[in-house]
């Protein structure tokens, strides 16, 4: 949330915002998704240059024994995200 206090869609896919809502931060262990937008303009910049593109593949792996950070794979390699950043990060199954 930027500004408006209401959260906006940085989105490059269409997708039905209806069904809008789950992230990587709503997956399980050993799940599979499509990266398909994002919630937050300035982190979708740093996660982008991670390799956290849309239409990436990305695998949960597992979190941390306290629940943050969370441990996926995508663009080939593993990839450690806080909660709060994994929320951010919209995807399709």
């Amino acid at each position: 949330m930027h500004g408006t206090g209401r959260p906006y869609i940085f989105a490059l896919f269409k997708i039905n915002l209806n069904k809008l809502g789950r992230t990587i931060a709503h997956m399980k262990v050993g799940e599979m998704a499509i990266i398909s937008g994002f919630l937050d303009e300035y982190l979708s910049v740093k996660l982008m240059e991670m390799g956290c593109l849309p239409g990436a593949a990305v695998r949960f792996n597992f979190t941390a024994p306290l629940g943050d950070p969370v441990c996926i794979t995508v663009a080939g390699y593993e990839l450690s995200l806080r909660l709060e950043e994994a929320s951010t990060v919209l995807i399709i199954n």
